[in-house]
């Protein structure tokens, strides 16, 4: 097995066992019984919430199966950019967006909208082609230790 890559999000660049190329997948370079890869199985906030379940990975497993992805959370637009060739949706300078992924490793990006109540997260994004997600910065946010609610719903494809 060559050397493994850190624990985190990842698109699966081809199949790993039954887990076919093309999928969301959370790595997990350490454990009993070894390695492995774990499906999402729900999404809370836009962020998707991995099996506890995985399949680990074979004894031949190489590093360049699996993609790192962008951290799923809150951005800041740093240079104006449109989420693909066909110009749909704009996103300007300074403007707060929040990252997450589809179920095919896809990114989505969320317009979080702020009203008398407080900032909210819609629950629809639009899907950003890759090379896009240069004009994105991490932003440091405060972790709330508030259990979450498990309201969440199984996300499929978004098309826009």
């Amino acid at each position: 097995m060559s050397e493994l890559p850190p624990c985190g999000i990842y698109r699966t660049r081809k199949a790993i066992k039954t887990i076919e190329a093309g999928r969301l997948v959370y790595f997990h370079n350490h454990g009993d019984p070894g390695p492995g890869v774990y499906l999402p199985e729900s999404w809370s906030n836009n962020r998707a919430k991995f099996s506890a379940n995985g399949t680990t990975v074979p004894d031949d497993f190489e590093s360049s199966s699996i993609q790192s992805l962008r951290a799923e959370g809150l951005y800041r637009v740093t240079s104006g950019f449109h989420c693909c060739a066909k110009k749909c949706t704009k996103y300007e300078p300074d403007m707060l967006v929040q990252l997450g992924y589809n179920g095919a490793a896809q990114a989505l990006v969320f317009l979080p909208e702020l009203d008398g109540r407080g900032v909210h997260l819609p629950d629809r994004g639009t899907m950003v082609e890759d090379n896009q997600l240069k004009n994105l910065t991490l932003l440091k946010v405060a972790q709330g230790s508030k259990p979450e609610m498990d309201l969440s719903l199984p996300r499929g494809m978004i098309v826009h």
